[in-house]
């Protein structure tokens, strides 16, 4: 039998379901072993083992447990502290800012194109059924537009990020690491 959420989950006893699945069935007793997963929201039951053969509960850590803080929180202060200073320096808003200057209008522009695209399939569908060649109108080549358009795009982003960002922003990783194994006394 397994736990998961403070929840019995069926076991091999005969007593559940025998189709594969499970049910809960409500509390856990109060002679449920100690070693039963914390009650969490975002508690993923598949990745912690639930449901597998031979698996075993994995205790509560000590930071859920009320425990005091960790000895290594101070580290963690002086590496926001450089994260925060990192987000401040100049070099950091010239990559925020190539990247927006690129985003922000080929995201509009992007919209602006798909919108027009439905609203002329709905609002001028005499002009979308114009053949152009064949059976090909302007609406199945406004359509295909849009497959063409996405992928330029992708690739302009690419390029973009490639020329224009990636460089900086990756002397920047590197001297934020530095800050911060500075920080937390050499530690990595």
């Amino acid at each position: 039998m397994q736990f998961s959420k403070g929840r019995v989950r069926g076991g091999g006893d005969g007593s559940g379901p025998s189709d594969g699945h499970h049910e809960a069935r409500g509390p856990a007793p109060t002679d449920m072993p100690r070693d039963v997963p914390f009650d969490d929201p975002w508690y993923d039951a598949l990745a912690s083992g639930w449901g597998e053969a031979g698996t075993v509960a994995v205790p509560v850590p000590a930071a859920r447990q009320g425990q005091g803080p960790r000895p290594e929180q101070d580290d963690d202060l002086a590496a926001a502290e450089v994260y925060l200073d990192v987000q401040r320096s100049p070099a950091f808003q010239e990559v925020r800012s190539r990247y927006r200057r690129f985003v922000v209008p080929a995201t509009v522009a992007f919209f602006l194109w798909y919108v027009a695209y439905v609203v002329a399939a709905t609002a001028a569908p005499g002009l979308m059924a114009r053949p152009v060649v064949g059976a090909v109108n302007v609406g199945l080549l406004a359509g295909l537009g849009q497959f063409l358009s996405t992928f330029l795009l992708t690739w302009a982003y690419a390029r973009h990020a490639r020329l224009r960002r990636d460089r900086a922003a990756l002397e920047l990783r590197w001297d934020t690491q530095e800050l911060t194994r500075g920080a937390r006394g050499g530690a990595a």
